[in-house]
């Protein structure tokens, strides 16, 4: 028995709401394991629901490269922890609080997300993108600061069926045989008529323990935004972000739909962003970011937003991780170009929409809704600290396009991109050498073989005509 000052560990946390949650839920018949990974969906595995308590007491394995599956879900022997090192196991840590029903299940079904740990040690692995996340927000503890975070993330809902040459099709409207086709911004009707797909979200997130807010219809045909409430815990929201996505796929699916989080689906509309919100509070739980009666951003604030625009080049690549996403970053489509900063401006890379009271907070609008939600999280919470340490100033606000213009873009390349994680010095010492130099070599190992593809465009460009 735990003494009385002894404070439960993760394990005894997790036994006993696998003993509540079963109690209330004799039916469960499999337990879903869910490990996020450098890029893509959720791996996992299936567990029978009596295997809950050895999931807690540390009996469930997989192989630790899972975290590191490429976004076709293959190993990436440059990374070398594979087979490289006879592919060994780690151990599944569960993620207390994470434990929920499958709405959508064909039979009742539970899922939880774990991090991996080693075995020798049992301290979450390097490059398991959960465990970056946590180490930076182990850093602001240390200082008695807590990160309030919120995001927000744009999809398409899309045809289940592609043309012939693989694009994605607008959705026929329900109960209609039109397909949207035109921009359908803040369009309510749009979003009547989807209001069967859009509303089983709300359920099946609001079952989960998801914070689902405020839903719009994008500019694209087809695109929504869905809104999540700021919660004071860094990884809970990045972990909501997560789930959030499984479950759109999951509902849009029952009704008949894909859905998409790709950076840039259609050449000639809005990608889809992935926007994050945060303030951060104090000890006494005050935020620190609020400039009082001001109506300016004050000190601190500055020096957060001025440590995200110094090392945003270095973190381009964790905002845009695969060769699509860089299709996002054009002028004049609400997608920021530039490293820059504003109040109500949408073309600024860093937006604060609220600098006084306790909804002070930035909002970073570079990432796409393709990223790791753990490490853009991650990633803004060094360049937050790294303005904090330097005390450094983000310089003049911008107003105007005209001067968005004038500021150097980011890389529209992504191999630039990741040569410029690969070499920050910065970015190792944020999160560590493993998870570095595995994350390098897996954008590289990603590269290498879009670079190597030949596209049915190229063909139909020169086969017959150089």
């Amino acid at each position: 028995m735990l003494a009385t000052n002894q404070e439960p560990s993760q394990a005894d946390l997790f036994r006993s709401e696998a003993e509540a949650f079963l109690a209330a839920n004799p039916d469960i018949v499999k337990v879903e394991l869910l490990l996020p990974r450098f890029c893509g969906p959720l791996m996992g595995k299936w567990l029978p629901a009596d295997s809950l308590k050895k999931l807690a007491d540390g009996g469930v394995r997989m192989p630790l490269s899972t975290a590191a599956l490429d976004i076709w879900g293959d190993d990436v022997p440059a990374v070398g922890i594979a087979l490289e090192k006879g592919d060994p196991d780690g151990i599944c840590i569960p993620v207390p609080g994470s434990l929920k029903r499958v709405p959508w299940a064909s039979e009742p079904t539970a899922q939880v997300l774990v991090t991996m740990a080693e075995i020798d040690s049992g301290e979450t692995c390097g490059f398991d993108t959960r465990g970056v996340l946590s180490r930076m927000v182990d850093r602001f503890a240390e200082l008695k600061l807590t990160p309030v975070v919120a995001t927000e993330l744009e999809f398409y809902l899309i045809d289940r069926n592609t043309t012939a040459a693989g694009h994605p099709q607008g959705p026929v409207i329900p109960g209609q045989t039109d397909r949207l086709s035109d921009s359908q911004v803040y369009n309510m009707d749009v979003i009547a008529s989807f209001e069967p797909v859009l509303a089983e979200i709300y359920a099946a997130c609001k079952e989960q323990g998801i914070p689902a807010e405020t839903t719009i219809s994008e500019f694209g045909p087809g695109q929504f935004e869905m809104n999540l409430l700021h919660v004071p815990s860094a990884l809970e929201a990045a972990d909501h972000c997560m789930l959030f996505k499984r479950v759109v796929r999951h509902v849009s699916r029952k009704h008949g739909f894909d859905a998409t989080f790709m950076a840039k689906p259609y050449a000639q509309t809005t990608g889809n962003g992935f926007h994050v919100h945060m303030s951060v509070l104090d000890e006494k739980g005050d935020n620190i970011f609020d400039g009082g009666e001001a109506g300016r951003a004050n000190e601190t604030l500055q020096h957060a937003v001025s440590g995200m625009l110094d090392t945003m080049r270095d973190m381009q690549v964790l905002f845009a991780p695969h060769a699509n996403s860089y299709r996002r970053f054009q002028p004049e489509s609400y997608a920021p170009t530039t490293p820059c900063w504003g109040y109500d401006h949408r073309a600024v890379a860093i937006r604060v929409p609220s600098s006084s009271g306790p909804a002070a907070r930035f909002e970073h609008r570079v990432a796409g809704a393709d990223a790791n939600p753990y490490l853009v999280i991650a990633a803004l919470l060094a360049g937050v600290m790294q303005g904090f340490e330097s005390q450094s100033n983000p310089g003049e606000h911008i107003e105007t396009l005209e001067q968005v213009d004038a500021k150097e873009p980011l890389s529209p390349i992504w191999q630039e991109a990741i040569k410029r994680f690969g070499g920050s010095k910065l970015a190792e010492e944020m999160f560590g050498h493993d998870f570095h130099n595995c994350y390098t070599k897996s954008r590289e190992a990603e590269e290498a073989i879009v670079s190597a593809t030949i596209t049915d465009f190229e063909y139909r460009s020169y086969l017959r005509t150089v």
